[in-house]
């Protein structure tokens, strides 16, 4: 399933881009379907060979939602500040976001395992293990209650992506004030009566 942006001016279809976002952003959102309710999940995760990887205890409601529905939408997002305009109603986020859809399974190949949780300890605690993790240590790995973990993956079938990117200029920080944006507008406007 592909869902097309409405806002197409803020589409970002820059492969390399939507790559180098998905590896250095921090959080995921993983959200499923219980029956008709939605249930949506934070989560540390990888983004690796064009898949996304996370852990979690094998017992549970994810895993209980799972055995019945393994379809999942991840979002991730990140927010860059606000930015601000006289006009209230043009006040702005910069951002950028990924919508990815794809089924939930759960990684079963020891390698692979093991490659994604050595690739997440890379992204969130670099160069702090001095050795590898070892297979022997994903497989008796336990959760904080004491459950077998297990790694999923997802592999999309689509992905959206979109950015508002940030006008420094415009960045709203502390102090302030629409005043000084409205003198600088209108100094502006009497310089280039163009605009």
């Amino acid at each position: 399933m592909v869902t097309d942006i409405r806002m197409i001016n803020r589409a970002c279809t820059d492969d390399k881009q939507i790559k180098q976002f998905l590896e250095g952003a921090q959080t995921a959102f993983l959200g499923l379907v219980e029956q008709h309710m939605p249930y949506v999940i934070p989560l540390n995760y990888v983004y690796k060979d064009g898949s996304f990887y996370f852990h979690g205890a094998n017992e549970g409601r994810k895993i209980d939602i799972l055995a019945t529905n393994q379809n999942a939408c991840i979002t991730v997002s990140e927010n860059y500040g606000t930015m601000v305009d006289p006009i209230p109603a043009k006040t702005d986020t910069a951002y950028m976001s990924i919508i990815a859809n794809g089924l939930v399974e759960i990684v079963t190949d020891l390698n692979e395992a093991t490659a994604a949780m050595q690739a997440m300890l890379d992204k969130y605690v670099p160069n702090y293990y001095q050795a590898p993790l070892s297979k022997k240590h994903i497989e008796k790995y336990q959760s904080s209650l004491g459950s077998a973990t297990l790694i999923l993956k997802v592999k999309p079938s689509s992905i959206t992506a979109k950015e508002n990117k940030l006008n420094k200029q415009m960045l709203y920080y502390a102090g302030r004030v629409v005043t000084q944006d409205m003198s600088q507008k209108s100094t502006a406007t009497a310089n280039n009566p163009t605009n």
